[in-house]
């Protein structure tokens, strides 16, 4: 992939970033780059924006596609990159070389649970099929009461636009609660997106049922024993 070089007054701030609450931020993404320049610019955009607030960058490893280009952005700008993958992909000519720390682990759901223990909020860039399925893990584990950890799209050039407008749906149907999709934020650029995961304050949801990660693991049939530096 042609490398694309992304100024960072671009990112909307020519100035610092104040320090964020954020240590680590769980990014998923996909591994293609997607049709259009505007997806591979917002994740280096976002990276650039993670360096800015001495955040640490989380994700599923690699160097392919949207996953490749936000990693390379931090690990090139001197932030720390974590990348979990399965053993069952971890060879380079599966998913290209990991920049900075890789943790193997066993399978998916235990890759899911990884990234989530080491990070503090979760950010979805434009992806497919794999993408969702940790985003709206990570949402149903909020609405479980699991984490109370702010998620956010980072919704490009309206490409999460249908996702919001069903789960809208959803809400008015009764399928979700109102606290449910207060759980989602959503902005077009990362300089906002993260200003909103910034300022969010979970709002309680008396009708969700309140499990823990110790239970969730056991529901899954997976133990898993999370560390005491996650945050709640």
């Amino acid at each position: 992939m042609e490398e694309l070089v992304v100024s960072p007054v671009a990112s909307k701030k020519a100035k610092k970033s104040p320090a964020s609450k954020f240590r680590r931020v769980c990014v998923f993404c996909g591994s293609s780059p997607g049709k259009k320049a505007a997806y591979q610019v917002a994740a280096i955009q976002l990276g650039h924006q993670l360096l800015e607030r001495g955040i640490d960058l989380v994700y599923g490893g690699g160097s392919v596609g949207l996953m490749g280009l936000i990693s390379h952005a931090v690990h090139k700008g001197g932030g720390h990159v974590l990348g979990v993958v399965p053993k069952a992909v971890l060879p380079r000519e599966v998913i290209g070389e990991t920049p900075g720390e890789v943790k193997a682990v066993s399978g998916m759901h235990q890759r899911k649970a990884e990234m989530a223990r080491h990070s503090d909020a979760f950010i979805a860039l434009p992806g497919g099929y794999g993408t969702l399925e940790e985003l709206l893990e990570v949402i149903t584990w909020a609405q479980l009461g699991i984490h109370s950890k702010p998620v956010g799209l980072l919704n490009v050039d309206g490409y999460y636009d249908s996702l919001l407008s069903f789960i809208d749906k959803a809400v008015e149907e009764g399928f979700v609660t109102p606290a449910a999709r207060h759980i989602i934020v959503s902005a077009s650029t990362a300089h906002d997106l993260l200003e909103k995961l910034e300022d969010y304050v979970p709002v309680p949801d008396a009708s969700s049922v309140k499990l823990t990660w110790e239970m969730e693991q056991q529901i899954a049939g997976i133990y898993y024993s999370p560390k005491p530096d996650m945050a709640r």
